[in-house]
């Protein structure tokens, strides 16, 4: 075969061939039916999903969830009612509460996790799949963006925050859902629908194509071993050595660069700022003049002593134990990844997953004081206001969702060196 030939064929084949993201397994497609995914024979991460109609289903979905946002916008979301006062806020008056109770950053993180990510994720959503005309270089932007911002949109886990803060007041006064409560519910399942219907290579694959594989790779085996290593921005199969994406542009290694020191930097950050968040008071009650400042355990202890057991425990799962849990599996992580475990690669990376999935769910009981402190305002009656252990809680969610971005699963995989030939599992959808 003459070297243009082979160049050709390496062309044509690069579709049929794509590295796990999650555990470096090089692994060749099978012909994928449509409704059906195919999963890494090893790790079981989703390698490909061929959605019927890919670009009509999430158009459909991303264009009801940003009329959703907009209705949710318009109209009061809750309202409470306590001896003879009433109190209603939209979701635009609660970022302006925290504005004037000088939390300024508390309502930026709201605006950004609430409602701009997820507004933006929908509209990139729509831009890319109907391939509407705009510069390549802003196309290649928007789609690196759009799935690097996809698990900071946070529009359910505040929605269940919402939850938790009607149960909570109920003990104080009635309670009524406004016109855009419903909406905003509506908005939150379609993003994620949206979200869920787009397949990353398909849209990479409307914007370019695959560069040719730089060698006939070898299934069963990890890129690493192959000298090969996968875009994680558009998993382009290319050399190990080979720093920018001839597809994407974006530079990276074989691993991720310093991946296990920059986890444990802000693993150890995260672990000096839990410390004061979980002492310093999140929130101020104050009633008929007095304050009362409370922290995250004596608001668990609080409902669990008013009976609110169901919620107590999600406030407790969700703010004690999921940040002291998440925070201990990191360390672990980076503990068995730089060479001192017992090489369980299954185990470990099951424990990443699950990092990975809960770590933003702690900021419920952010959000809880966000709707707390712009619904309650009764003037000396009673009015809630934000403290800075809310600020401290908050900032330790994100610095560890960072340190499980940070931290390079594969390296959990890198000494499995008995690999067996395997052929990727479909599951119909």
């Amino acid at each position: 075969m003459s070297s243009s030939e082979k160049e050709s064929s390496l062309a044509t084949e690069a579709s049929g061939w794509i590295l796990c993201s999650q555990c470096d397994l090089m692994t060749r497609l099978p012909t994928i039916p449509v409704g059906s995914k195919a999963n890494c024979p090893r790790c079981h991460t989703n390698l490909v999903t061929r959605w019927h109609e890919p670009s009509r289903r999430p158009t459909g979905y991303a264009l009801a969830a940003l009329f959703m946002l907009l209705l949710a916008n318009l109209f009061p979301f809750i309202n409470m009612r306590v001896a003879g006062l009433s109190s209603e806020i939209t979701l635009t008056a609660i970022p302006r509460v925290m504005v004037s109770e000088d939390y300024r950053s508390l309502a930026t993180l709201f605006l950004l996790f609430v409602q701009a990510i997820p507004a933006f994720c929908m509209l990139g959503i729509i831009l890319l799949v109907n391939r509407v005309k705009m510069p390549h270089s802003l196309r290649l932007g928007l789609t690196r963006i759009l799935f690097q911002l996809r698990n900071w949109g946070m529009a359910e886990i505040f929605m269940v925050g919402v939850l938790v803060s009607m149960v909570k007041l109920m003990a104080y006064g009635d309670i009524g859902l406004g016109t855009s409560f419903w909406p905003w519910c509506l908005f939150c399942l379609l993003q994620l629908r949206a979200f869920q219907c787009v397949d990353r290579r398909w849209v990479w694959q409307q914007i370019a194509p695959l560069p040719a594989l730089p060698r006939m790779p070898q299934p069963g085996i990890s890129g690493l071993r192959q000298h090969l290593r996968s875009c994680p921005c558009c998993t382009a199969v290319l050399p190990k050595n080979q720093r920018a994406c001839t597809r994407c542009g974006v530079s990276a290694h074989a691993r991720r660069k310093h991946s296990l020191q920059w986890t444990l930097a802000l693993l150890i950050t995260s672990l000096m700022l839990y410390i004061p968040a979980n002492i310093m008071p999140i929130m101020v009650t104050e009633t008929l003049g007095n304050p009362y400042p409370s922290n995250i355990m004596a608001g668990v202890i609080l409902l669990w002593s008013d009976g609110s057991y169901p919620v107590a425990l999600v406030i407790f799962i969700a703010s004690i134990m999921v940040p002291s849990l998440k925070m201990l599996a990191i360390g672990w992580l980076c503990w068995d990844a730089s060479g001192r475990g017992r090489r369980d690669s299954e185990k470990m990376h099951r424990i990443y997953e699950v990092v990975e999935f809960v770590g933003r769910w702690s900021m419920i009981d952010v959000f809880v004081i966000a709707v707390l402190s712009a619904l309650v305002r009764m003037g000396r009656l009673m009015s809630i206001y934000p403290a800075f252990g809310a600020l401290l809680f908050a900032l330790v969610v994100i610095l560890t969702m960072i340190a499980a971005i940070t931290f390079d699963p594969r390296l959990t995989w890198d000494r499995l060196h008995n690999e067996t030939l395997k052929e990727p599992h479909v599951d119909g959808k």
